[in-house]
């Protein structure tokens, strides 16, 4: 063995004992998880509960710290640019992949800046429509549709959220003309919605249930690939003769892209213990969501699903950012 590969051998087992050791004292001071959206929001909810979890099993402060702005992109370029040490962290959801695609001003790699923690949960996404409008199934809303091109409207929460997009998606596949009505925040357009203002919407099942269960609105479809027991009698986009528009809700873990996988796996270990927790399954249940967990992997192959899915969508739609 010459002196290069000597060296070159030292260099890789000094990395593998830092990593090592580093993952065995890790955590030993203040975690911080930044939450790239408002206080109250869903990720900032996620983020404190696991946050709590987190500090009671490990005996450490867990601290949320609240940065938002530019639909997430501000919050989540601090944490791409944090140190990988594993005490910085980040709580996510779908505009993680979603602001890349639709915007190349992003400053982060949603590939490359973050390493995947764990996926957290997923939320099942309702086709849900105003009972002023004149259907009961998803073949008759797409007749009505394609017989007043550009007539019937859709609200979403704002440009380029999941909701938006995910309509798009679906005026694609079914190949229907309705004109998108955006809002600045999901509350007002639910509310447009149930007041007859609009004639549909794609949104969460605890954002709709209690007024499906009023008979304020309807539901005509859930974008999944099965039913959902809260909503049994309604049938998946497939069911209703549509593929391709499955789509859901999903919050994951992250870390800056340099944190070793010693600490990666550790913290992978302890979210998926927490998701095993009656206590959480009974809390995710109550936001209307679905426990996940897994392996880092799982949430790596759903971002490049997901950010390949949606840049095709923006594409196609030829939607811009606002």
């Amino acid at each position: 063995m010459n002196n290069s590969t000597l060296r070159a051998a030292v260099l890789v087992l000094a990395a593998l004992a830092t990593g090592t050791a580093s993952a065995q004292t890790y955590p030993s001071r203040t975690i911080s998880i930044i939450a790239p959206f408002s206080p109250g929001t869903g990720i900032d909810i996620l983020a404190r509960s696991f946050g709590q979890k987190l500090s009671e099993r490990w005996g450490v402060p867990v601290v949320v710290e609240n940065k938002p702005g530019a639909s997430g992109n501000i919050g989540t370029e601090l944490a791409a640019r944090a140190a990988g040490d594993g005490y910085t962290l980040m709580m996510t959801a779908t505009t993680f992949a979603l602001n890349p695609a639709l915007s190349r001003k992003s400053r982060y790699d949603p590939l490359k800046s973050f390493a995947p923690v764990s996926l957290v949960a997923t939320g099942l996404l309702w086709f849900a429509i105003s009972v002023n409008t004149k259907a009961d199934s998803m073949s008759q809303f797409v007749a009505l549709a394609k017989s007043n091109p550009g007539k019937l409207n859709y609200a979403s929460s704002g440009n380029g959220t999941p909701q938006h997009l995910t309509m798009e998606l679906f005026k694609l596949t079914a190949e229907v003309d309705i004109t998108h009505v955006p809002y600045k925040g999901a509350a007002e357009a639910t509310k447009d919605l149930a007041g007859g203002y609009v004639d549909a919407m794609i949104l969460p099942v605890h954002t709709i249930a209690a007024l499906v269960q009023a008979g304020k609105v309807r539901l005509l479809a859930v974008l999944n690939e099965e039913r959902s027991p809260v909503f049994p009698a309604v049938p998946t986009f497939r069911e209703a003769g549509y593929s391709g528009v499955e789509s859901s809700v999903w919050y994951g873990l992250m870390a800056p892209a340099s944190t070793p996988p010693e600490v990666v796996r550790k913290l992978n270990g302890e979210i998926n213990a927490i998701l095993l927790l009656p206590e959480m399954r009974e809390f995710l249940a109550k936001q209307g969501l679905i426990p996940a967990g897994g392996e880092p992997e799982r949430l790596s192959r759903l971002i490049k699903t997901e950010l390949e899915r949606w840049t095709r969508v923006i594409a196609e739609a030829k939607i811009r950012a606002d």
